[in-house]
């Protein structure tokens, strides 16, 4: 049990990043189910993203060299 103990207090405990109040082991990263809630919330709301970028399409190849496509009819 002393070994658990000391390996938690050698750990650098965050802040909840919601509120800013110590972090709970229950609801980590968070201090409670409220800001766990709120942080949810955020990211179903669309208030989070993910920044993405889409492939562009290679224009060097031609259609029907795709793998994926059937030739056009000429």
């Amino acid at each position: 049990m002393a070994q658990r103990e000391a390996k938690d207090a050698s750990r650098t405990r965050r802040p909840c990043p919601i509120c800013g109040k110590p972090a709970i082991h229950r609801y980590r990263p968070f201090c409670s189910k409220r800001c766990a809630d709120i942080d949810l919330a955020r990211w179903l709301g669309g208030r989070y993203a993910i920044p993405a970028t889409e492939d562009e399409p290679d224009f060097e190849t031609e259609e029907s060299d795709h793998p994926l496509r059937e030739p056009r009819p000429s």
